[in-house]
């Protein structure tokens, strides 16, 4: 029987599925919900969570998924971490799926590889940098607003951009933000330029989500 992935992305995340079903075994079949988002900013990213997310997450309910992934970095630290924690417990409690919020899982990731000096690199605007929560040595972004735009920078350029602003920096880790860039895609080539481990946002998610897997659940409604 197969296992059920839910993804909660924004409306606008061209990114975040195509990178899940290039990753999840064959084993696993994934399903999308939905938030109304176009701008990426505080305001826009308060009102997804206030008056989109709710029926997304009653939406997804409906196929009894094993496993949800709250898949927006940057909503999900939003609020803080105790207003996240609160946000995965609700998912959870109305899909009765095991809940994974990328931001928790990209902290997960950080702190699984003992990183202290943590880079940051986002295609966000600076008013959402103030948002991620984390302790880093520096953060970089491109200052991308639309949703769209962001999905459509390619990885070549997301490399460079690590390459330009990071080279000779005194870090341990490149974090790279957002579940729609590219970044996972061109971790490699980072890693290579840089000589750093780089965790992705959807790379931590993923690795949340196998871990999950690796337990065995099955599905609710099988």
């Amino acid at each position: 029987m197969n296992t059920r992935v839910g993804l909660i992305v924004p409306s606008s995340n061209t990114v975040a599925e195509v990178d899940f079903y290039r990753h999840l075994p064959e084993t696993a079949t994934l399903h999308t919900a939905r938030m109304h988002l176009d701008e990426v900013t505080p305001d826009e990213e308060a009102v997804m969570l206030d008056e989109h997310l709710p029926g997304a997450i009653t939406d997804l309910a409906t196929l009894r998924p094993d496993v949800v992934v709250f898949g927006c970095t940057s909503a999900g630290a939003l609020r803080g971490n105790a207003s996240e924690r609160e946000l995965i417990a609700q998912i959870g409690e109305r899909t009765g799926a095991q809940t994974i919020s990328v931001a928790a899982a990209v902290r997960n990731a950080i702190a699984a590889r003992r990183a202290q000096r943590v880079g940051v690199l986002t295609p966000y605007v600076d008013a959402l940098h103030e948002q991620e929560g984390l302790d880093v040595v520096g953060v970089r972004g491109m200052g991308i607003t639309a949703n769209a735009e962001i999905g459509a920078v390619e990885p070549e350029r997301i490399a460079e951009f690590a390459s330009d602003e990071f080279a000779g920096a005194e870090l341990e880790l490149l974090f790279v933000s957002c579940t729609n860039f590219r970044a996972l895609e061109a971790r490699e080539r980072i890693e290579q330029d840089l000589e750093l481990p780089v965790v992705t946002s959807n790379h931590a998610a993923l690795e949340s989500v196998l871990g999950e897997l690796a337990t065995g659940v099955t599905s609710a409604g099988a």
